[in-house]
């Protein structure tokens, strides 16, 4: 592995484990798995749609946030958990909203695939979030906006730094400005804000348990681009 690649510099309390190794925790139970491929998947559709409210006890205001790449967040008032953050000496309260079956498709992916974080969001409210959404281990490693390169007005996510073999590499983003550097390694999606009756992250779960068998991603990701074009 590369020593300078960003993925040595983000390990959690637990060791970071090897492209050919994983270890999966659900229900209580420590599972490792041999496997071939890696899988660096962007979950920040997860913490996009959230809302910013002052606790200074003076005022209810809600304020929007500028998040990943520019995109405003808009009000929740059905929120799954809620984040005290200190932003410039005042703490707010961060609104979660999750995406329909995220958890489930959390989970499967952590069986199939060596998961990471990779988001333009900043680790003082992206982290915490991450600690509520991510209850089985999933993540290998996080990567946040100081990870990213400032390109055009936008965070890139340079997969090129992550000291993976690209050829085994996925990102699945819904902003294409994310991945511009690498848009033949994305599964895009579509951003998502509170439709409570969406499926996409459900009906996508079919999809990676078929490429967690490829050793190359790239031919079915150019089928994947060719069918929607």
């Amino acid at each position: 592995m590369d020593n300078t690649a960003i993925i040595t510099q983000v390990g959690r309390d637990e060791e970071l484990i090897s492209p050919t190794q994983e270890k999966v925790s659900q229900s209580g139970l420590n599972v490792k798995k041999q496997r071939s491929r890696s899988f660096f998947s962007s979950f920040f559709c997860c913490f996009r749609d959230y809302n910013v409210e002052s606790t200074n006890g003076s005022s209810n205001v809600q304020s929007p946030t500028v998040e990943e790449n520019g995109s405003i967040a808009k009000p929740i008032n059905n929120a799954d958990f809620i984040v005290p953050v200190e932003i410039d000496g005042t703490v707010h309260q961060v609104y979660v909203l999750k995406r329909p079956h995220v958890d489930l498709f959390l989970q499967k992916m952590g069986q199939l695939f060596e998961c990471v974080l990779f988001t333009a969001s900043l680790a003082k409210y992206a982290d915490p979030v991450a600690d509520l959404l991510d209850r089985w281990g999933v993540f290998r490693a996080r990567l946040f906006r100081e990870s990213c390169v400032f390109h055009r007005g936008n965070y890139v996510k340079d997969l090129s730094r992550l000291g993976r073999d690209l050829s085994k590499v996925i990102i699945v983003d819904n902003s294409p400005a994310s991945y511009i550097f690498h848009p033949e390694n994305a599964v895009p999606v579509q951003s998502w804000f509170d439709d409570m009756s969406d499926t996409e992250l459900y009906d996508l779960i079919p999809f990676f348990e078929g490429l967690s068998k490829e050793e190359d991603v790239y031919t079915v990701l150019q089928n994947l681009r060719d069918i929607a074009m």
